[in-house]
């Protein structure tokens, strides 16, 4: 306690310390007296106060636990008489058995009496039920049958609770209402009945249907009760629980999956559409019968039946069951196409399950799809395996039957603009054109390997149309008479190579804008073969010509046409007759034609000259012959001039070498060869030495020394070969006869 203290005064001294700081505070210091004294008093008068208030607390605690003592000991005392008259009472309470037996027996006879009068009128109440059952009154008919059945499962319960062993007497209620689990089936019987046709019912009679998920609902919360007390008590009547909920939806899935596959027509092995018809009768149904789940039927059910949901599900699971095994049979082409456009395309379209009066409920993006991708692609490669066996048919049978028209009698078809052509081009694209639809239905990968299919198809199909044309022209060099019509059907094989590049552009527009590198080279391969085939059939037309004009040109630069042969105007008569018929070719092609028939006649014309047919004797002569090469020159360069009115190609270049031959030849200085020969060879930088040799062997005035001067003189000068100069003279061997052995080696 000395610290305390010690704090307490030194504290005090500071505080009077710190009132006393200055002279005039003496005089306040009685005031400050009174007023500390106040303090005191205050803090005292509390402090007992305090004191006071925890001492009657505590008296009243004391109080409080003394009169507590006392009541434990008086319910001890309460406890022990307890113990006392409950040891007393053991005898008695084991002597009233009797009496809990008589209570429990009252019990039962007290149920008995209370179903005595329906126990007594239980055939008659089943007669009533099976009537109303008969006479479709469902919800009286179950009505009644709950009370039967409330009946026997009271007294087989008392019966339990009495005896749960004495299973005579259980059978004896048993037995004695044993047509009411009958009279259960036959109404459950025309329940089913109902749900079977419930599509159909909820649009006639709503109501029934109704009455027959409120039956349902009934049986569900009986069964759940009679679960219940199961657990409690161990005992459940007989055919329970019914699941009549469960049930129900088992009906409804075989219903579905029913409808769903007896969809399928009679007539599947005589007719080829069967797929198609099956597929679009499934469409309509299960369209129509969600539509009324969806408008009507919703309404005639609890909502946590989620029926809708339900349906759509046991909808799809049975489609997607009859897909699957539509799939693994051994379907066609045309069926397997039928079969996937409907899974992948239309199933899940507006046509179907993306109709709009079925959203929102079916969302299309969120449904599993009916058939796996496994499935799918096996049934894409059956697919890809036949229509590759079947366009290679296909192909092969189109051209025979284009062959057999090439030997008729009659002209071929021409299209609007004149043109000959053959039916070929329009089958084998409207062929690949069909299926492209069929496979732009299913995927755009399908529609890709298809169109890649096609083109590599009918590369090898051009291979054969080639190799036909060829043995078409074989066949008539045989007998150049038959077939008749050959030029005309050449002149259609040719402008089929057109149609058929034409078609290839708009097929390839159509169904892939996008052209990529695998397709690029399959259609580059196609246009080549198919710029192969028309220019053999332009050959092949241009050596008709020839073949024709064979003799006349053999008689070109002979004694016979110095001395005013025809052969000439026969050549240029033939040339336009046969180019009249080439009218019917298309333009592009023709005017290829006319320019190489246009350098065949001069090729030939100049080769006459180099072959040495004829040797001028004179001046005279040169001069004559000169002046015809010039004048036959120019009719071609007329005649050929008409025939390629129109075309961007020039090619009047050509008759002009046959006049600067016909220059050389004419001149009658000698001494001015080398310089027209220079001037020749300056133009024609493909002039050999053989050529000269030849030509001034038919000038027939130069000697050996002259010719070998020239020659000499030529070989040595240096020649310059324009860009745009197309050679003519390399192909041209003059006659063998103008040739020394040391040319011949050279």
């Amino acid at each position: 306690m000395e610290e305390p203290e010690r704090e307490v005064v030194g504290t005090a001294v500071q505080r009077v310390a710190g009132m006393l700081q200055r002279p005039d505070q003496l005089d306040k210091v009685e005031q400050y007296r009174r007023r500390e004294a106040r303090k005191k008093a205050s803090v005292e008068a509390r402090l007992k106060a305090a004191i006071q208030s925890q001492l009657d607390g505590v008296r009243t605690g004391l109080n409080q636990l003394h009169n507590a003592l006392n009541d434990v000991k008086d319910i001890q005392q309460s406890l022990a008489d307890v113990s006392k008259d409950w040891r007393q009472s053991i005898n008695t309470i084991e002597s009233l058995k009797d009496v809990k037996d008589a209570v429990v027996q009252h019990s039962q006879l007290a149920a008995a009496v209370e179903n005595l009068k329906n126990i007594f009128s239980v055939p008659e109440i089943v007669r009533e039920t099976q009537d109303l059952i008969d006479q479709g009154e469902l919800l009286q008919a179950h009505r009644k049958l709950m009370d039967l059945e409330c009946s026997r499962d009271d007294l087989m319960y008392e019966q339990y609770r009495m005896d749960s062993k004495n299973t005579h007497d259980m059978n004896l209620i048993q037995n004695y209402f044993g047509k009411v689990q009958k009279l259960s089936e036959e109404l459950a019987k025309q329940l089913w009945m109902v749900i079977q046709r419930s599509i159909v019912t909820v649009r006639r009679d709503p109501t029934l249907l109704v009455s027959v998920v409120r039956i349902i609902e009934r049986e569900e919360k009986i069964d759940r009760r009679m679960t219940d007390r199961k657990k409690q008590t161990g005992f459940i009547p007989p055919g329970r629980p019914k699941k009549w909920k469960e049930k129900m939806f088992d009906v409804l899935e075989k219903t579905v999956a029913t409808k769903i596959e007896g969809s399928q027509a009679d007539t599947r092995e005589s007719d080829k559409m069967w797929l198609v018809r099956h597929l679009e009768i499934i469409r309509r149904y299960m369209l129509d019968d969600l539509l009324v789940v969806k408008n009507l039927m919703v309404q005639c059910f609890p909502p946590h039946y989620d029926i809708f949901g339900k349906l759509l599900n046991l909808y799809h699971q049975a489609l997607s069951y009859r897909i699957q095994e539509l799939a693994s049979e051994e379907l066609e082409a045309n069926e397997i196409v039928s079969l996937l456009t409907w899974v992948l395309n239309t199933y899940k379209s507006s046509e179907m399950m993306g109709n709009k009066d079925l959203a929102p409920e079916v969302d299309v993006k969120s449904m599993t799809p009916l058939l796996s991708r496994e499935v799918v692609d096996q049934l894409l490669h059956v697919y890809m395996s036949t229509f590759t066996s079947n366009i290679i048919s296909w192909l092969r049978k189109a051209l025979e039957t284009d062959k057999k028209d090439w030997d008729k009698n009659t002209e071929p078809e021409a299209d609007q603009d004149g043109y000959y052509q053959t039916t070929l081009p329009a089958i084998v694209f409207q062929m690949f054109e069909q299926n492209l639809q069929v496979a732009a239905q299913i995927s755009e990968d399908l529609k890709k390997k298809v169109l890649q299919l096609c083109l590599q198809q009918m590369n090898a199909f051009l291979n054969r149309y080639k190799e036909e044309a060829q043995l078409y022209k074989e066949e008539h060099l045989k007998n150049r008479q038959h077939p008749a019509c050959y030029v005309q059907y050449m002149i259609a094989i040719i402008n089929n190579c057109q149609t058929f590049k034409e078609s290839f552009v708009s097929l390839k527009r159509k169904y892939l804008p996008n052209e990529e590198d695998g397709m690029a080279s399959s259609s580059s391969a196609v246009d080549s073969t198919l710029d192969v085939i028309a220019k053999d059939g332009c050959n092949r037309l241009l050596d008709e010509v020839f073949m024709d004009l064979e003799q006349h040109l053999n008689d070109l630069m002979t004694r016979k046409w110095l001395g005013g042969s025809n052969s000439v105007d026969t050549i240029c008569v033939t040339i336009e007759d046969y180019f009249n018929d080439f009218a019917r070719i298309k333009t592009h092609y023709k005017q290829k034609m006319t320019v190489k028939a246009h350098r065949k006649v001069v090729t030939e014309y100049i080769k006459a000259i180099m072959q040495k047919r004829i040797a001028f004797r004179n001046a005279e002569e040169r001069k004559e012959g000169a002046e015809r090469m010039i004048k036959e020159a120019d009719q071609f360069r007329f005649l050929f001039k008409r025939l390629t009115s129109g075309f961007s190609e020039e090619t009047d270049g050509l008759c002009d070498t046959i006049v600067d031959i016909a220059e050389v030849i004419k001149l009658t200085d000698p001494s001015l060869l080398y310089l027209e020969v220079s001037t020749l060879v300056t133009r024609y930088p493909d002039l050999r030495d053989d050529h000269i040799a030849a030509l001034l062997a038919v000038r027939g005035d130069a000697s050996r020394e002259m010719k070998q001067t020239i020659i000499e003189t030529v070989e040595q000068s240096q020649r310059q070969q324009s860009p745009n100069y197309t050679p003519i003279f390399k192909d041209i061997v003059p006659s063998a006869a103008t040739l020394s052995v040391p040319k011949l080696l050279k």
